[in-house]
C-alpha cells in the first residue's frame, strides 16, 4: 500500500493503544496547543475522551495514516467527533504531513446529566500510554487530561467499552493510584 501523501490523524485516547486498531504507519507524536477532556454528550450516557484547544499544553499520542486516504471508516469509528487540522505536531516522519485531530462536536456536548468515565475505557487508554510512553507518559496523560469530575463507572468485571483490552494487575493498579491522586 502506497501511503506517500496520505492524510494522517492524531490519536490521543484509545487509538494510542495499538491493540485497538491496525492503522498503517502509526508512530509517536506530540501536539502543542491541545489537551484531552472527558465530555458528556447527548449520544450516550458515558463520557467520551475528546480534545480541546489549550494554549501552552502539549499532549502525546500516535499519528497514523488514514487507510487509502479514505476518512469514511475512521469517521464512523469517531462518529461523535469532528476533524480539525493540526499545525503544531512533532513527529519522526521525514516528510511533511497533513494531520487531523478529532474532538467532540459542540452540538453533542451535554452537561445536563451525569456522564461517567468507563473504567474499561480508561484502562485501555492508559495501557496504550504505558506501552508507548512508559510510566512518565501515563503521568503526563493524567496531568494533561481534564474533566475528571465526570466520575468513574467501574465496569471492569463486565466491560462496556467496545475496544476494552485485557489489562494486567500492574496496569490496573497504576490507574487506580492515579485516580486516588485525583480524589476519585
Amino acid at each position: 500500500m502506497d501511503l506517500h501523501g496520505a492524510p494522517y490523524f492524531f490519536g490521543y485516547g484509545s487509538l494510542v493503544n495499538r491493540a485497538t486498531h491496525d492503522y498503517p504507519r502509526a508512530s509517536r507524536a506530540r501536539v502543542r496547543g491541545w489537551a484531552r477532556v472527558w465530555r458528556g454528550t447527548s449520544l450516550r450516557q458515558v463520557a467520551y475522551l475528546s480534545a480541546t484547544e489549550a494554549p501552552g499544553v502539549e499532549i502525546e499520542g500516535l499519528i497514523a495514516a488514514v487507510p487509502g486516504g479514505d476518512w469514511a471508516a475512521l469517521d464512523a469509528r469517531e462518529r461523535a467527533y469532528a476533524r480539525h487540522p493540526l499545525a503544531m505536531v512533532t513527529h519522526d516522519h521525514p516528510e511533511a504531513l497533513s494531520i487531523m485531530i478529532y474532538k467532540v462536536e459542540p452540538h453533542h456536548i451535554s452537561t445536563s446529566a451525569a456522564h461517567p468515565i468507563l473504567l474499561s475505557y480508561l484502562d485501555t487508554v492508559v495501557q496504550g500510554y504505558l506501552r508507548e510512553f512508559g510510566e512518565a507518559g501515563v503521568a503526563r496523560f493524567f496531568e494533561t487530561t481534564r474533566g475528571w469530575d465526570a466520575g468513574i463507572l467501574n465496569d471492569r468485571a463486565a466491560p462496556r467499552y467496545p475496544r476494552a483490552q485485557v489489562t494486567t494487575d500492574r496496569e490496573r493498579a497504576m490507574v487506580d493510584a492515579a485516580l486516588r491522586d485525583l480524589g476519585l
